[in-house]
């Protein structure tokens, strides 16, 4: 395996394409005026991007590698398209919470306090309680959420496709 393959190069290619799309995504919840609806249409549709977008990741590194990729390999490619695609969203959401949309903060904790109150049942007291410290900590958690859901996803999908996909010089023989 002296003539590997840059994974770099394929990394950064999906990962940019898979933020983007993801991008999109919430750009079009965002023009559709539906920002703070509770649906889960985009959630899914944001995962299937992420599983298809690994997996040809890892699919196209391979095909670059000879056909050949390790689990290590695969892994690496899978959690680098997550962590740029990662970044990306980070630097999106920090556009739409401080230009495209200021009260973003205070118009999610609303939604998310009336659908306590009507998902929940949950009484104001309980609310109130649970939504004391969310404004003064919502950007850090909501960027790092990103973050962490991002890789933590990433890294499974990444762990199954590599475990499909692995193929080692070794096992030709």
């Amino acid at each position: 395996m002296e003539n590997q393959a840059n994974s770099k190069n394929t990394i950064l290619n999906y990962g940019v394409y898979l933020g983007l799309a993801t991008v999109i995504i919430s750009l079009v919840k965002y023009a559709m005026g539906s920002l703070y609806a509770q649906e889960y249409y985009s959630g899914i549709l944001g995962l299937i991007f992420m599983i298809a977008f690994i997996v040809l990741g890892i699919k196209k590194y391979k095909a670059d590698n000879g056909g050949f990729i390790s689990f290590g390999q695969s892994v690496k490619i899978g959690i680098g398209i997550a962590m740029i695609s990662a970044v990306i969203n980070i630097v999106y959401l920090l556009l739409l919470t401080n230009v495209l949309e200021p009260d973003f903060a205070v118009n999610s904790i609303e939604a998310q306090k009336i659908m306590m109150a009507d998902s929940f049942g949950m009484t104001e007291g309980q609310i109130e309680e649970a939504t004391k410290n969310s404004l003064d900590n919502f950007n850090l958690s909501l960027l790092g959420g990103v973050l962490i859901m991002n890789l933590f996803i990433g890294g499974i999908i990444s762990l199954i496709a590599g475990a499909i996909m692995k193929k080692s010089e070794e096992e030709t023989y």
